[in-house]
């Protein structure tokens, strides 16, 4: 009788992992950046986006500005925005020059 019992457990067992739904693959999380913004951190992104703009010595978009300075576009905005209230830069055309 104990024998019983114990098949009968076993094929619980297994009929119970055989109906159990596959876990569903991990998705990946985008990675949330967080930098500070105060007056000294935003003004290095607004060096950071003119001396990009100086080296390239022409008109440039954010994203490109973003990459030839290797931070993000929204460090970009920022830097950006700290030059156009000093008048560093101007834009023309979805493109950014310094002024």
């Amino acid at each position: 009788m104990t024998e019983k019992k114990e098949t009968v457990r076993k094929t619980a067992t297994a009929t119970k992992a055989a109906g159990e739904k596959k876990a569903a693959p991990k998705r990946s999380v985008a990675k949330k950046v967080v930098f500070d913004i105060n007056a000294e951190s935003v003004g290095f992104k607004a060096g950071d986006v003119y001396q990009a703009l100086a080296t390239a010595d022409k008109a440039l978009t954010v994203a490109e500005i973003a990459k030839a300075a290797k931070i993000t576009e929204n460090e970009t905005l920022l830097g950006m925005g700290w030059l156009f209230k000093e008048g560093k830069i101007k834009a023309e055309e979805n493109k950014i020059t310094l002024a």
